[in-house]
Order: C-alpha cells, then structure tokens, then sequence
C-alpha cells in the first residue's frame, strides 16, 4: 500500500472533525449553570442513549468479554468520569485557554506511559512535532496563567484531569486490540456516568430540576464533543497509535480560545494567535510521522497473520 490510498486522509479528515468537536465542550460548560459533575454525568448517560439503538446489532460483542477485559473496561470509565469532573470544575476557576492548555501533557504522559507498557516507541521527527505543539501550547496560555486564588487551583484540577484522561487513553489502548468500537465506548461511557452518579448521590447533587436550556446543554454535550471527539478518538485507537491520537487535544486550545473569545468574550491576543500556528504546526508534523508508523505496524501485522 502506497501513500496515495483513500484510507490515510480519511483517518486524518476524522482526526481534524474530532479535534474541532472536542473543541465545543469547554464552551457548552461555561453556558451551563449545574454542578459540573451533573454535567459529565448527564453528558455521559445520553450519550449512550443515543448509543442504544444501535446495541442490538453488536448485542454479542457487548457481553462477549473476559472478566479481564470487564475490569479494564471498568478502570476505563473510571477514569474518564474522574477526568470530566477534574477538569470541569477548572473550568469554574479558570479560562478556558489555560484550562484547555494544559491539556496538552497529555501526549507527553501517554507517550511515557506507551513505552513502559507497550514499548510504543516515537522517532525524531514525531518528537519534534511534539515539542513544537507544546511549546506553542504553553505560549497561548502564558498570558493568561495565575499563580494565586482560584486560577492556581483550577489549573491544578486541569492537570490532575489531565493525568486521568492519559490513562484513561492507555487502557483503552490495550482494550481497542481486541474489544470492538462501539461495545468499549458503550461500556466506559456508562461505567464513567455511573462513577459520577454514584459521586453526586454521595455529594447531594440533584438529579432533576433544570431548566431546558440545561438539558439542550447536556444534549449537545453529548452529540458534539462526545460522540464526535472521544467516540471518534476511541475508535481510531484501532488505526493509530495512543500517542498519536492524544495529539488531538494539542489543537484543542487553539479552536477553543477563538471560540471563547468570539462567544464567550474571553480576550484572545495577538501572542495566542501566533501560538496557535505553533500548535497546529506541531501536531501536523506529528500526525505526519505517528500515521506512517501506524501504516507500518499495519503492514507487520497483515504480513504476520497471513504467514
């Protein structure tokens, strides 16, 4: 297979769709007003409603799972409920650019975490697409980070959420080599919904009671950066390697910042702008160079199997 086939910018279209997806969801809960753990919660659970008329067509694959694969399936979603809370709530105690930009460790944890679980290995030019990204990432935040009060906190909720969030990404990395799509995503998104559930039972947090301005919110959570960000991320887990997929939050703080800025009246200046170029820049070449390893991984693997 050449690089002329119709399957290699197919996965880079879907990759571009996700990242402008993901984008949305620090815009949709600043608009909300709930408790941000009711927000994941909900955002989750409709989620897989809208998921569940599609459960009969893998109705096998849904239950057709090792006790093994059930536990990871379950630290999974765990740690998807705990990322969404974490780095919500910084979205209450902070801008969205610096909440959005730390997110960009994430390639950084999972790549260290790929080595030492899956020996993943990154050659030189993806690490410096990498180191370009982040330095870009650092730039169109640092006029915006706080070292005091609120802000401090939220980026500290942001990196914690960060950390659950890569290794939520490391664990679906082992599942996705043998669990369908769709039976992973159904499966942590209700294990993450019902962590979270479980979190706003102990906390007191209603169930009921909002306005249908919050529960659009929650819809649109759901359709949006869900089902077009992190199902979609989720699934080209099967395609490319974990590293190369939480690349995606990289662009992340560039789309975010122009909307913020544009709907929620956050300033965006100049300095962001050119990082944003630094950004986008870096994941490219990094997309680039982390697809012909996966092409390559593919290839092994097809000649493996036929001999």
């Amino acid at each position: 297979m050449n690089r002329g086939t119709k399957g290699i910018p197919a996965y880079e279209l879907l990759y571009v769709v996700g990242i402008i997806a993901i984008s949305f969801s620090s815009i949709f809960v600043k608009w909300s007003e709930a408790d941000v753990a009711v927000i994941a919660m909900y955002r989750l659970y409709l989620t897989n409603l809208l998921l569940l008329p599609f459960a009969w067509k893998y109705r096998r694959e849904l239950f057709a799972l090792t006790r093994k694969q059930w536990l990871m399936l379950g630290a999974s979603g765990l740690m998807l409920g705990l990322h969404f809370l974490l780095w919500m709530a910084s979205l209450r105690l902070t801008t969205v650019a610096s909440s959005t930009v730390i997110l960009t460790l994430e390639p950084v944890l999972v790549m260290l975490g790929s080595y030492w679980i899956y020996k993943t290995k990154a050659n030189s030019a993806m690490l410096a697409g990498m180191g370009i990204a982040i330095i870009g990432s650092v730039m169109i935040g640092a006029g915006d980070f706080s070292l005091s009060g609120d802000a401090l906190a939220g980026d500290i909720l942001s990196f914690l959420g960060t950390v659950a969030v890569a290794a939520h990404m490391l664990i679906g990395k082992g599942l996705r080599d043998n669990v369908g799509a769709f039976p992973y995503n159904f499966w942590v998104f209700l294990f993450a919904a019902t962590a979270l559930a479980v979190y706003n039972v102990a906390v007191g947090n209603p169930f009921t009671g909002y306005s249908g301005q919050e529960w659009g919110l929650f819809l649109l959570l759901a359709i949006v950066p869900t089902l077009f960000g992190h199902y979609l991320f989720n699934w080209l887990l099967k395609y490319m390697n974990a590293t190369a997929v939480s690349m995606s939050v990289l662009g992340e703080p560039v789309i975010s910042s122009l909307l913020a800025w544009v709907l929620l009246k956050e300033a965006l200046t100049g300095y962001q702008l050119v990082a944003g170029a630094f950004i986008l820049s870096g994941v490219w070449l990094f997309i680039r160079r982390g697809q012909d390893r996966a092409e390559l991984a593919s290839k092994t693997t097809a000649r493996s199997s036929s001999i």
